[in-house]
């Protein structure tokens, strides 16, 4: 290719973005000074089409991370004694091992405003739709990473908060929440299906938050409904909220788990927009175990930061403090994992983040923290747990190989099927305790 011709070729990205994503999109999102220096060096260093994509990715990255701009991270000293395309090709690798290196540490949030988060104005849609269908499987399920199998009920489409790291914003038409108008019907079309001798795990957390609505449109009302027709069924509700107004006014199945996604409250404030803080949280979970109801919570995601430790060995004391782990069904694991698609989203979506500043290395074809980070977190975490809570509550990784199992866990699965075999079996003697319980003191 010409230095005119590529030139030419180049400077399609640098144009005004006919779209909300790729880098002409990111460039454009870029302040007026880092736009004109990538533009100056895209010149003078005579730098490809990739080469200046590569180089914009980078510069909306550290923008979204708040970190120092590209311009002053550029050096030119870099490119002594090299020539022609050379030049450029050695500042970029020198670029690219200074962002390297701010990857490879843990998170800084000291210094980090981050972009206020505005609560979008949504607007409230009932769905009446007759062939849509409400029940799949878990969307990142493959035998490459264990899996508990977990069946999603889209209950409720679209989420009501704003975490940094989500992908359900991007799977639907964005600021509008669907309700179904005819969820009890869709929901008994589900029930003819069922075999009355398979045990069940559904959740509705995949495609919404699962209590952030209350009983909104008869929501939870017929939900518990569905549990109570099919003893069955065990319906995981998974929250960052703290609603709970409802508890008092419905009567809940035994069959029926709700769980709290818990995280550092460095990582709430920071990452999970809109979301109940810790403390809110956890008494809204002390709520529900009071009134039988059992419950369960995931670390997830654990996010390596300066003082992750601390932080997530604090919540570790207080679960064990206001819980039994009679009452408490699980306690699972998880961290930071992307695939491309969501990637693209996040860099896109320009909200101030330090998500995507994680090493990103390739898991089971999902972008992830090396195992050598995430064994260290899982086994942080696990290993803060009593003796006692360890054995009584049903442990788990969420997608994550076996090898990294038996590291923190010390045991692990043949296959996706044996998972979730032992997952529902201890789920069920859980809610069997805790409808003799809830029996034993009438609650």
């Amino acid at each position: 290719m010409t230095y005119r011709s590529e030139k030419n070729t180049r400077q399609n990205l640098f144009s005004p973005a006919a779209s909300t994503e790729g880098p002409a999109a990111l460039f454009n999102r870029l302040p007026a000074g880092e736009q004109q220096f990538i533009k100056d060096k895209a010149e003078d260093f005579h730098l490809s089409f990739q080469q200046t994509r590569k180089l914009i990715e980078a510069a909306a990255d550290l923008l979204q991370w708040e970190e120092t701009p590209v311009s002053s991270l550029w050096n030119d000293s870099a490119a002594d004694g090299r020539k022609g395309k050379d030049r450029g090709r050695a500042i970029l690798a020198d670029l690219e091992r200074q962002i390297g290196e701010m990857r490879s540490n843990p998170i800084s949030y000291e210094g980090f405003s981050g972009q206020k988060w505005k609560h979008p104005a949504y607007e409230y849609v009932v769905k009446n739709s007759e062939s849509a269908t409400i029940l799949g499987t878990c969307p990142v399920a493959g035998e490459k990473t264990r899996c508990c199998n977990l069946q999603t009920l889209d209950a409720v489409e679209q989420c009501g908060y704003g975490c940094s790291y989500c992908s359900i914003q991007s799977f639907y038409e964005s600021q509008k929440i669907f309700f179904h108008g005819n969820l009890a019907r869709k929901l008994m079309d589900i029930e003819r299906t069922l075999d009355p001798d398979t045990l069940y795990h559904i959740g509705t957390g995949q495609s919404s938050d699962s209590l952030m609505w209350g009983n909104r449109n008869g929501l939870l009302s017929d939900l518990f409904a569905f549990a109570r027709n099919n003893p069955n069924v065990i319906l995981e509700l998974k929250t960052k909220s703290a609603v709970t107004a409802w508890v008092n006014e419905l009567e809940i199945p035994s069959n029926v788990i709700a769980t709290w996604s818990l995280n550092a409250p460095t990582i709430i404030r920071h990452e999970e927009h809109g979301t109940a803080d810790l403390e809110a949280r956890l008494s809204a979970a002390e709520k529900l175990a009071a009134a039988g109801v059992l419950v369960g919570f995931h670390f997830h995601p654990i996010v390596h930061f300066s003082g992750w430790e601390h932080e997530y060995t604090a919540i570790v004391k207080e679960l064990e403090r206001r819980f039994t782990p009679e009452m408490t069904a699980m306690i699972s694991l998880g961290t930071l994992t992307f695939i491309k698609p969501v990637l693209k989203k996040l860099r896109a979506s320009g909200q101030s983040s330090k998500v995507l500043q994680i090493p990103m290395a390739d898991s089971a074809g999902k972008y992830t923290y090396p195992e050598e980070t995430k064994a260290l977190m899982f086994s942080h975490v696990f290993e803060s747990f009593s003796p006692e809570w360890r054995q009584s509550v049903f442990f788990y990784l969420c997608m994550e190989p076996h090898t990294l199992w038996h590291r923190v866990l010390g045991r692990s699965y043949p296959d996706n099927a044996a998972f979730e075999a032992s997952m529902k079996s201890a789920y069920m003697d859980k809610v069997i305790l805790a409808r003799e319980l809830k029996r034993k003191y009438n609650r």
